[in-house]
C-alpha cells in the first residue's frame, strides 16, 4: 500500500519506492536525449537522411516539449501528479517503441513529436512528486537524494548512450525505454500517493498550448526546410505564415485571458526578461554545440559511438561537483559576476573547439575544450536559474520556472533549425570529413558569439536580486533552493514547483 500524500517518511520502503520511480523516469528522459545525438551518424546513414532529416529527429522532440512543458505541469496539480506522471511515462515508452521500430525518417520523426508529448508530462512530474509525497520535514533530504541520483545518471548518460548504439544498433537506444517505463510504471503504482491542488479552478489554457505548439512548428519547418527549397515554396511561405500568425495568436490569447498561460505582467521585471533573454541565446548556443559535437567526433575524427560518449563525459561530472557550489556563491556575491564570466568561458571553449578537427588528440586537444566548456556552463545554469526565479513575484515562481524551461527549449530548437544552413551543411554534407569539419568550426564561432551576447546581457542584470527577502512565505520556503541546482544540464534549467497550497489526497 502506498502512504498518504505528504506523510511518507525518510528510511522506509516507500521513501525508496517514491525516489526509485522518479529518479528513473527523469533519467530516462535524460538518457534519450543524450542517446539521440550520438545516434545521430547512424540513423542518417541507415535511413540516409539528409542534414534536414537529422534536424527534425531533434526538433520533433523539442517542438512538443518546449510548447507544452508549460501545461503540463499545471496539469498533475489539477487532475492528479501521480496519475499525469504515469500517463507521461507510458506515452513516453509507448513512443519511443514507435521511435525503434521507425521503417524511415518520416516515421521516426512523428514517432518523436509523439515522445515529446510524453517528456512534457514527465519532466516537471517527478519534482512535483517528492515535494507532495514526502513529510515536510524531510523534503529537502528527499530532493537533494533525487537531485544527487539524478546528475550521476546524467554524468554516465553520455557513455550509456554510446555503449547501446555500439552494442547493436541506434534502436537500441529507444527500445531500452520500454523496460524502463514499465518498472517506473510499477514502482508509482506501488508506492506513489496520489495528491492533486483543489485550489486550482477554471480549466488548462489549452488553446494557448495548442498555439504555442502550431507557432513553434510553423517557424522550425520554414527555417529547416527553407534552405533545401526555394524562399518562395508552398511549405516553406505556409510554414512561416502559420507559425507568425500562431505567435501573434499566443500573445493576444494571453493578454486576454483571465488566467493565461503566461501572466503579462511576468515580463514586467527587467532582470526577468534578461535573464530569460539570456537563456535563449545561450542555450541556442549549447543546442548547437549538443547537436553537431559527436556528428564531428564520428565523422571526422573517427570515433566510435562510444568514445564519443565518453568524450563529453567531463562536462556532466564538472557539472554534478561545480553546479550546486556555483548557485550558492551567486547568493552570496550577487548572480551578476557569474553570468557576465560564465557565457564568456563558454564562448572560449566554444573557440577551442575549433580546434577539433581531424587528426587532434582527445588528451591536448578535445578534453581541454570539454573543461573550458563545462567549467563555464557550471558557472551559468544555477545562477540564471535563481535569477529568474527570484526576479518573479512568489506567486508566479512556478510560472516563472517553466517559462526560463521553455525558453532554454525554444533556444534549442531554433539553433538546431537555422545553425546547420548557416555553417553550411545541408543535403548529405555533414558525411563528408572535410565538409563537416568546415561546417564545425563556422558553427562553433557564431555559437561562441551568442554566448558572448548572453554575456553582455547580464550586465543589464540587479546584482542583489538574490538578496533574501525577509520572512519568506512558508510556501516559497518549501521550494528547492535554486542554487542546488536539481537536474542541472546542457537540455534545459530545471523546472521547479508552483507555489500553491500544499497536495491533499485525492478521495
Amino acid at each position: 500500500m502506498t502512504a498518504s500524500p505528504g506523510q511518507v517518511r525518510w528510511g522506509s520502503a516507500s521513501a525508496r519506492g517514491v525516489l526509485a520511480a522518479t529518479i528513473l523516469g527523469s533519467g530516462m528522459a535524460f538518457l534519450d536525449g543524450t542517446v539521440v545525438n550520438i545516434a545521430l551518424p547512424h540513423i542518417g546513414a541507415e535511413f540516409g537522411a539528409g542534414v534536414a532529416g537529422l534536424q527534425w529527429i531533434i526538433n520533433g522532440y523539442l517542438l512538443t516539449l518546449a510548447a507544452l512543458i508549460l501545461v503540463a505541469g499545471s496539469l498533475g496539480d489539477r487532475y492528479g501528479r501521480r496519475r499525469v506522471y504515469l500517463v507521461g511515462v507510458a506515452w513516453f515508452a509507448v513512443s519511443s517503441l514507435l521511435c525503434g521500430v521507425a521503417l524511415n525518417t518520416e516515421m521516426l520523426v512523428a514517432a518523436r513529436i509523439l515522445q515529446g508529448i510524453g517528456g512534457a508530462l514527465l519532466t516537471p512530474g517527478a519534482l512535483a512528486i517528492i515535494q507532495s509525497s514526502f513529510h515536510r520535514e524531510e523534503r529537502a533530504r528527499a530532493i537533494g537524494a533525487w537531485s544527487g541520483l539524478g546528475g550521476i545518471a546524467g554524468a554516465i548518460g553520455p557513455l550509456v548512450g554510446g555503449l547501446l548504439v555500439q552494442a547493436w544498433s541506434w534502436r537500441l537506444a529507444f527500445l531500452i525505454n520500454l523496460p524502463l517505463g514499465l518498472a517506473v510504471v510499477w514502482l508509482t503504482r506501488k508506492y506513489v500517493p496520489e495528491s492533486e491542488d483543489t485550489s486550482m479552478t477554471g480549466h488548462p489554457d489549452v488553446w494557448g498550448s495548442v498555439l504555442g505548439a502550431l507557432g513553434l512548428a510553423g517557424v522550425t519547418t520554414a527555417l529547416v526546410e527553407g534552405p533545401g527549397r526555394s524562399a518562395f515554396d508552398p511549405l516553406v511561405v505556409g510554414g512561416a505564415v502559420v507559425g507568425v500568425v500562431s505567435l501573434v495568436g499566443f500573445v493576444v490569447l494571453q493578454m486576454r485571458q483571465r488566467n493565461p498561460l503566461v501572466p503579462p505582467d511576468i515580463f514586467a521585471n527587467r532582470t526577468f526578461v534578461v535573464a530569460n533573454l539570456l537563456t535563449f541565446v545561450v542555450y541556442a548556443a549549447l543546442g548547437g554545440v549538443m547537436m553537431l559535437f559527436v556528428l564531428q567526433l564520428q565523422v571526422s575524427l573517427g570515433y566510435s559511438p562510444t568514445f564519443a560518449g565518453l568524450a563529453s563525459v567531463p562536462i556532466s561530472v564538472i557539472m554534478l561537483l561545480l553546479s550546486a557550489r556555483s548557485g550558492k556563491l551567486a547568493q552570496r556575491y550577487g548572480p551578476r559576476p557569474f553570468l557576465v564570466v560564465g557565457p564568456l568561458v563558454i564562448a572560449l571553449g566554444m573557440v577551442m573547439y575549433t580546434r577539433v578537427t581531424p587528426g587532434a588528440s582527445y588528451l591536448f586537444t578535445v578534453l581541454p575544450a570539454v573543461v573550458v566548456f563545462g567549467l563555464g556552463l557550471a558557472a551559468v545554469v544555477a545562477p540564471v536559474t535563481a535569477t529568474v526565479l527570484a526576479a518573479a513575484e512568489d506567486r508566479h515562481a512556478g510560472v516563472a520556472s517553466g517559462v526560463n524551461n521553455a525558453i532554454a527549449r525554444t533556444g534549442g530548437l531554433l539553433a538546431v533549425a537555422i545553425l546547420p544552413a548557416a555553417a553550411g551543411l545541408s543535403g548529405e554534407s555533414y558525411a563528408d570529413p572535410a565538409a563537416m569539419t568546415a561546417g564545425w568550426q563556422t558553427a562553433m564561432w557564431l555559437c561562441a558569439g551568442l554566448c558572448v551576447v548572453g554575456g553582455v546581457l547580464a550586465l543589464w542584470v540587479r546584482n542583489d536580486v538574490l538578496a533574501p527577502a525577509p520572512e519568506p512565505p512558508t510556501e516559497v520556503a518549501e521550494l528547492p533552493e535554486p542554487g542546488d541546482c536539481t537536474s542541472c544540464g546542457m537540455t534545459g534549467p530545471p523546472t521547479y514547483l508552483q507555489t500553491r497550497a500544499p497536495a491533499k489526497p485525492v478521495s
